[in-house]
């Protein structure tokens, strides 16, 4: 399948660079994915389109304000780092700028030496692998220093950090926000629960492959990178009781969606307590086992999310609504407006 099948122009003037002051006043575009109807209305009219005992699966991974500040020891220089992973209690997988002036050996100060750095190794990807050395908690010190991981077409630090963080959000280890959970607030999901609908949560730590675009001309030819993810049994049970009464499983964010079809058994539909690394490439021709439905942003041209998003409502479905978006001047991309696929 080509990648050009995946690709439109968006205004860049609908790119939202910062997010609405009040979370569920976000438009929600609606969109039926057997009959490719669209309405219009607000986040905050999600609930109506929810039913008792169906199920909201909601990611519950925390950012990590990852983005990180310094200079090389032995000069001076400038130097950013950008924590992807952690591969053991101090050493970290990163991006680093500029890249070719941090060789293996180098060492990194960020903050007067309240944290300092090692470049041990590259990687594949033109990466380094840091070791990191600090007295106290390496989270604590992340607080203080840190800046969140904001993606690059957003150009102003937010004033608060938590506005790139859900209301929800409780594990620690993302690179980036699962953002169709950014339109909730606390009491939206009081009044979810209180219709009788079961909020289920589940973990995948985000990483920036996540959102890149594809750049393969194939795109079966696709890698992506491998995210961690958790679920527990109680998680595991809610979803199965929703099965077997006939419900809903609505998955909040693609990244909830690539986590669900994951822990999924192919053949019976049934969930288990899991916890794992997944590289799962949802694209067209994709048989969903675990959801009925989904909430997510509007997302990249020729991204592996547009993919996942027309493997279940159809591509030419997902196009029209894109365009119709368009026309109705939604904000797009992490602080934008969302669309429900049902």
């Amino acid at each position: 399948m080509k990648i050009e099948l995946f690709d439109f122009e968006l205004p860049e003037e609908l790119i939202a660079q910062t997010p609405l002051s009040h979370r569920d006043e976000s438009k929600l575009l609606v969109l039926n994915r057997q009959t490719g109807v669209i309405e219009h209305r607000k986040f905050k009219n999600i609930i109506e389109y929810l039913q008792p005992g169906d199920a909201l699966v909601l990611n519950d991974t925390k950012v990590l304000p990852a983005r990180l500040y310094g200079h090389k020891k032995e000069t001076g220089a400038k130097v950013e780092v950008l924590l992807l992973k952690q591969l053991d209690n101090n050493r970290w997988e990163t991006l680093v700028k500029p890249g070719k002036k941090l060789r293996v050996g180098h060492e990194v100060v960020f903050g007067d030496g309240l944290l300092t750095g090692i470049v041990e190794n590259t990687t594949e990807v033109g990466g380094r692998i840091i070791r990191f050395q600090y007295d106290g908690i390496f989270n604590e010190i992340l607080d203080k220093l840190g800046n969140m991981p904001l993606p690059p077409y957003i150009k102003e630090q937010l004033e608060d950090k938590d506005r790139y963080q859900t209301v929800y959000a409780k594990n620690v280890g993302s690179s980036a926000a699962p953002t169709a959970g950014l339109h909730f607030t606390e009491e939206l999901l009081n009044q979810i629960r209180q219709k009788g609908i079961n909020i289920v949560y589940i973990t995948l730590h985000v990483g920036l492959g996540t959102f890149r675009p594809v750049s393969v001309e194939n795109i079966e030819e696709h890698q992506m990178h491998a995210e961690y993810f958790s679920m527990t049994k109680e998680a595991a049970e809610t979803l199965n009781k929703t099965k077997d009464l006939k419900r809903k499983i609505i998955a909040v964010g693609t990244t909830s969606v690539r986590t669900l079809e994951t822990i999924v058994d192919k053949q019976t539909g049934r969930f288990m307590p899991k916890d794992g690394w997944t590289d799962i490439f949802i694209y067209p021709g994709f048989e969903f086992k675990a959801i009925d439905g989904m909430i997510t942003n509007f997302h990249l041209p020729k991204s592996s999310l547009v993919m996942l998003v027309s493997a279940l409502a159809k591509r030419e479905n997902i196009m029209n609504a894109y365009q119709e978006a368009i026309k109705n001047r939604y904000r797009f991309y992490s602080f934008g407006d969302a669309m429900f696929i049902y």
